[in-house]
């Protein structure tokens, strides 16, 4: 599966202050870059995004998606910098 990089991950990353490129990681979407410096690795393929889930099923489901998601990864999403926080920004 090859996986593109939507418009709504590119202006979360510009907002964020970083810039996204497809993963050179066997299997991640995104690879995070600060100052052209790697800092993360994000995304597993093989699953949905939210952009990926508004696409294809609707702005109500992807919306319910982003909920649980978001209830199931807060502890890492709230630390700041981690994986778990540059995947629960640019991809949820």
């Amino acid at each position: 599966m090859s996986y593109v990089i939507t418009n709504y991950t590119r202006t979360k990353a510009k907002q964020l202050g970083v810039t996204v490129q497809l993963s050179t990681r066997k299997g991640k979407k995104i690879d995070v870059f600060k100052d052209d410096k790697k800092i993360a690795s994000i995304g597993a393929i093989g699953y949905s995004d939210y952009p990926t889930f508004i696409k294809e099923k609707g702005q109500a489901f992807a919306d319910e998606r982003r909920r649980a998601y978001r209830n199931r990864h807060a502890k890492n999403i709230s630390v700041k910098g981690s994986n778990g926080y540059w995947a629960g920004n640019l991809l949820w």
